[in-house]
């Protein structure tokens, strides 16, 4: 099954896919938090971070495609000027719905992205999201060769490497 990525940032259908999958992101997050309320749910504030990622020079919402078909979503962001010294790009947001996972479509599709934003990255999980932070050190010891590093700071593990494609993009 071909996996491809889109930049969703110009499509209001593409928008309005993920919005409609962003509850079930949500839900996600929430349970495998242990259900410590950290992660938001009502539709006002939805509806404010979708703005946002519409709207924020720094931010590239993309939707992951299997077979032409949307099944997930990303969020690939800039940091903050004063740490772009450090780190190019981060993974903000990723989701793959639940009936295309564990078929390899993440993994392919994390790779597509590592590789067309060029540079150095940071990926943040919540420590407590053990499906997560196990999936993201998988995908990243196999595209990196175990040439990642790895830190936990108040309850967060973070992941930081270059990707593959050694160009740094600005």
């Amino acid at each position: 099954m071909p996996i491809s990525i889109r930049d969703a940032l110009n499509s209001q259908r593409d928008r309005q896919w993920i919005q409609a999958q962003y509850p079930e992101y949500l839900e996600d997050l929430s349970q495998m938090s242990m259900n410590t309320g950290v992660f938001p749910a009502s539709r006002e504030i939805q509806a404010e971070l979708m703005a946002r990622w519409f709207a924020d020079d720094s931010s590239y919402p993309l939707i992951i495609l299997s077979n032409e078909q949307p099944v997930g979503f990303a969020l690939v962001s800039r940091p903050p000027r004063n740490r772009r010294d450090q780190i190019d790009f981060r993974m903000a947001e990723f989701f793959v719905a639940l009936k295309s996972r564990r078929l390899g479509i993440g993994r392919n599709a994390a790779q597509i992205i590592f590789n067309r934003f060029a540079g150095s990255w940071e990926i943040t999980e919540f420590a407590y999201n053990k499906t997560a932070v196990s999936f993201w050190r998988s995908i990243l010891n196999d595209y990196t060769g175990g040439k990642f590093q790895e830190r936990v700071v108040h309850g967060e593990v973070h992941q930081m490497f270059t990707s593959a494609n050694k160009q740094r993009a600005r």
